[in-house]
């Protein structure tokens, strides 16, 4: 069996300021036809899934390009032209094959493309025709098409929030591929759009039990596959939304069934499914109330794994307000701020000017008296599914008691080692403020005696009723009754 992979992918924020170019691609990971490294990124499951069932098997294993950019704005037309245009260009390289299986996000947003990977699918489709099989992965925060449903045979989506299963994923994604092809399934999709966004995160309930649930279902009864859309909230486009994606074995009928079933299940679930987030001051003060220490606060609304800058300072200056220190915060993207601390060197006492740099939502910068205590070179962090993560040069700084991370490479908190390569002793610390949205819980859970959710401002507000959507299909809740 011949068998081309490659990927594509980033997750657009519309409402975020900084546009997402080549050069984010290449800061993240961007990687020619043959040259992606042994290990998994983040956006390359299937391309490595590819490889390990490729062993397995016999098969022959073509790799195109790969590259994936962290979540920002919308990414410019030369970006996302050049990059698909490559792929393809593989693609017809590597012809004839049995299957093509993508690393994709489902969420990527273009100048004058609103469905990158619709428009990407259809043009592979169109390639390859209709007796090739054609399989991606998505980030369960994508905007689910009918593009992207009718230009592939199956299109899988983690299940876990935080990501600990790209792996599972992918090699499941492929092995359902490689079953079509070989004749042994024929997969029937249906999908069944809940009117609504709403974020699952998994390891708390009601989520758990309803993603066990759905897990269980899959293998029995004709079902081949289920994935849950969550959509991406902060991107203003018509497929935005929570969706249900159910393939059966040649059944069309009960994939539509049970989607109907699992939506209307989720449906009823979306008010436990979406607290109320307290501002800045109330999650300082919930942490402080919790008696145990160390606590760890989301700052989510700044979450670059949503778009966000990650050199918000509301945060930052409420602390240094209410004079609270024993604190850790990071990691916070300024590329300046790390190269002054650099110069100086470990031990040196001087002004910085931190944070606030790119735009109204980033807040004014702070302008602090700090002592460099450590500084690590191109600094690699433990990523999604232990795939690396690059955030580039390092430093660790002190001002009044607290604790903050700079990096070069914008980049959420994914893992405690963020913190501690720099020598930040995190059980140490009363309270630990982290860049994300949910990616940081299963290594910070470990260490952490209680979490907050915090909205603060930020280009990923987490009250959608508060962003200007010009685009989405409406109604839909919470933003509409």
């Amino acid at each position: 069996m011949r068998v081309f992979t490659g990927s594509l992918a980033t997750e657009t924020n519309t409402f975020a300021p900084l546009p997402t170019s080549r050069d984010d691609f290449a800061d993240r990971g961007y990687f020619p036809a043959g040259t992606h490294p042994p290990e998994m990124t983040i956006f390359s499951g299937p391309l490595w899934a590819a490889r390990q069932r490729g062993a397995q098997h016999g098969w022959e294993v073509i790799e195109g390009m790969a590259a994936g950019a962290q979540p920002s704005g919308t990414t410019t037309r030369h970006a996302y032209e050049s990059l698909r245009d490559e792929l393809l260009r593989d693609l017809r390289q590597a012809l004839p094959v049995d299957m093509v299986v993508l690393g994709l996000h489902g969420a990527m947003v273009a100048d004058g493309y609103e469905d990158c990977e619709g428009d990407l699918l259809a043009r592979v489709r169109g390639i390859v025709g209709r007796g090739v099989v054609v399989g991606a992965e998505l980030d369960p925060h994508c905007h689910l098409s009918d593009a992207m449903v009718a230009n592939a045979d199956i299109l899988v989506a983690y299940k876990e929030y935080p990501h600990t299963d790209i792996r599972e994923r992918a090699l499941e994604l492929v092995d359902f591929c490689a079953a079509q092809a070989e004749g042994r399934i024929s997969p029937v999709a249906a999908v069944v759009d809940c009117e609504m966004a709403v974020t699952i995160r998994t390891p708390q309930e009601p989520a758990r039990s309803y993603i066990d649930r759905l897990s269980a279902l899959e293998g029995k009864d004709g079902i081949l596959s289920i994935s849950v859309v969550h959509g991406f909230p902060w991107g203003d486009v018509p497929d935005m939304g929570t969706k249900l994606l159910v393939y059966a074995d040649g059944d069309a009928r009960a994939a539509q069934a049970l989607a109907r079933r699992l939506a209307d299940e989720l449906i009823g679930l979306r008010e436990r499914l979406t607290p109320v987030y307290p501002d800045a001051d109330q999650a300082i003060d919930q942490a402080l109330a919790c008696g145990a220490a160390p606590v760890v606060i989301a700052d989510a609304a700044d979450n670059p794994g949503g778009g966000g800058a990650g050199d918000s300072t509301f945060m930052l200056r409420r602390l240094r307000e209410r004079g609270i220190g024993n604190v850790a915060v990071g990691p916070l993207w300024d590329p300046v701020a790390v190269r002054i601390a650099f110069s100086a060197g470990v031990g040196a006492r001087l002004p910085l000017r931190i944070g606030g740099k790119i735009g109204p939502l980033s807040g004014a910068p702070l302008d602090l008296v700090c002592t460099v205590k450590s500084l690590v070179p191109g600094m690699i962090m433990t990523g999604l599914s232990g795939s690396p993560a690059a955030v580039g040069n390092a430093a660790l700084v002190e001002a009044d008691g607290i604790e903050i991370v700079l990096i070069t490479v914008r980049a959420q908190a994914l893992h405690t080692d963020v913190f501690t390569q720099l020598g930040c002793r995190l059980e140490e610390k009363a309270l630990i403020v982290v860049k994300s949205a949910q990616h940081f819980h299963a290594a910070f859970s470990q260490v952490a005696r209680h979490i907050v959710y915090a909205d603060a401002s930020g280009s990923v507000a987490l009250d959608l009723r508060a962003l200007p959507y010009r685009r989405v299909r409406r109604p839909k809740w919470p933003m509409d009754a």
